[in-house]
């Protein structure tokens, strides 16, 4: 239920999520690479595992990377010190710039997962009240219970859809 309410809280619960991702995947080619900054290369390889982690773990659709051109045409605005590399704080900028628009779509998927489906278990919930069997099922059913497994069931056809693309 926490993640729930947190994920009701919008734009700020997005952007800590992927400011948590960003850092995780900054710090693990930092290791590997045994340097303190990004280089293209590893920005790319950066930008593949965020979006990775970012289609695992928020709700939505999927989404694809930036290609390498659109990434080297970004590059210059976030490039502060103008080095030819990434740091930490300029990587998480970059992320939050590329994910913008990501982030919409997620918000999107997330209000019809968590409004639109409940109100729609009601509503089907009342439809069947007549239908010989069933309706005498659904009514026993608590409202909370019903519109949980009609929320989930749309969420699972959600991802269904998405895997099918």
């Amino acid at each position: 239920m926490g993640q729930v309410v947190g994920r009701l809280q919008g734009k700020q619960w997005r952007q800590k999520q992927v400011r948590k991702i960003s850092d995780k995947v900054f710090d693990r080619i930092k290791s590997q690479s045994g340097t303190v900054n990004l280089t293209f290369e590893d920005l790319y390889i950066a930008i593949l595992l965020v979006y990775n982690d970012i289609n695992k773990k928020l709700p939505g659709p999927h989404f694809d990377p930036p290609s390498k051109e659109r990434v080297r045409e970004m590059i210059t605005d976030c490039d502060l010190n103008l080095d030819g590399e990434i740091d930490h704080e300029e990587f998480v900028k970059f992320i939050q710039q590329l994910t913008a628009e990501t982030l919409i779509a997620v918000s999107q998927g997330l209000i019809v997962s968590l409004v639109v489906a409940p109100t729609v278990a009601m509503a089907t919930k009342r439809a069947t009240e007549g239908v010989p069997g069933v309706g005498k099922v659904v009514q026993r059913l608590p409202n909370s219970v019903y519109a949980s497994l009609v929320t989930i069931a749309v969420v699972f056809i959600q991802q269904s859809i998405q895997e099918s693309d």
